[in-house]
């Protein structure tokens, strides 16, 4: 049985345990038998309070003997007291493979285990990463990195699609999918896949313009003018305008391009599908003007696009 030993620290973030150690979890509900033994590490053992005071029972990490070590994430300054790195160097030395979630990549980092390679961690610490371990290469903008035996992913449900991925490595494709459908998510976002999404950042205030917004989501293959979105909206076409730039900072049009382009890129990640079926699939019709709002919104073209990715995914991949 594969033993996965999940190492915490005062301060950590519970999500950054919780998130993964309930995907590893559910293989067993999965396949009926269990395939993974789940432990939870620290220095000394004992209670150990997350980020939010939430005590969490460990064992000593001394007594351990682990496949695959997770360090997860939280407070940076805590996680990288002497004694607690010299914990994990101490146990990584023995483990096959080594993970982390979020900020535990700086874990990882300080005990040396990522000179020479390739890293991911929060966005919002991305750059700190690589300031302070400048033979790190950072890939800021990623949802999971895999470098040898070495996996370090984004910020706290980003550690979902990290252990999906270790389970589809470890138990095939079809175990990791009946896994995602237990936990209601999606299969997995691809480790190449940015960190930020258009869509996610249009979060309006008010409950019409997030109505327009999910009609739109849900009709981007027809036309959207903003005639129809304001009809949606139960709002006039003058009104409609007003608000939905007084909420997301863009006008309707501009709103919708970004929406399809986004669409757009998910289809070019996810296979090999023609350029011209992805744009009359998410509304553009033309692909040129499917080329024009790549160029605008991510600084290429979709064909640069969906070979950057794939070139990842292949330095991605186990092994």
């Amino acid at each position: 049985m594969h033993c996965i030993g999940f190492f915490i620290y005062p301060g950590h973030q519970i999500l950054d345990l919780a998130c993964p150690l309930g995907a590893f979890e559910s293989v067993a509900q999965v396949v009926g038998r269990p395939l993974y033994a789940l432990q939870i590490l620290s220095r000394i053992g004992g209670l150990v309070k997350s980020s939010g005071s939430v005590p969490v029972a460990t064992s000593a990490v001394r007594d351990a003997s682990v496949d695959t070590l997770m360090v997860a994430g939280g407070e940076i300054g805590p996680m990288l007291a002497p004694g607690e790195v010299a914990a994990v160097t101490e146990i990584a030395g023995r483990t096959p493979r080594i993970a982390s979630v979020c900020t535990g990549a700086f874990m990882l980092a300080e005990a040396g285990l990522l000179n020479g390679r390739r890293a991911t961690t929060h966005w919002r610490v991305a750059r700190r990463l690589q300031q302070d371990y400048p033979l790190i290469h950072v890939e800021v903008d990623r949802i999971f990195v895999v470098d040898g035996g070495v996996w370090t992913s984004a910020g706290i449900t980003a550690g979902i699609d990290l252990a999906l991925a270790l389970i589809e490595a470890d138990q095939g494709r079809e175990v990791a999918r009946e896994v995602a459908r237990e936990l209601v998510v999606y299969h997995r976002r691809a480790g190449g896949q940015s960190q930020f999404s258009p869509i996610s950042q249009m979060e309006p205030d008010s409950d019409r313009i997030r109505i327009a917004l999910a009609f739109a989501r849900d009709h981007l293959h027809e036309p959207l003018p903003v005639e129809r979105l304001a009809e949606a909206a139960h709002l006039s076409v003058r009104q409609f305008g007003r608000a939905f730039r007084r909420e997301t900072g863009e006008t309707p049009a501009r709103a919708v391009e970004r929406l399809r382009t986004e669409a757009a890129r998910m289809r070019l990640q996810a296979g090999s599908e023609p350029v011209e079926k992805i744009a009359q699939a998410v509304g553009f019709f033309d692909p040129e003007r499917m080329r024009r709002a790549f160029v605008k919104l991510y600084g290429m073209p979709p064909q640069a696009i969906r070979r950057a990715d794939q070139q990842h995914m292949k330095k991605s991949s186990p092994g």
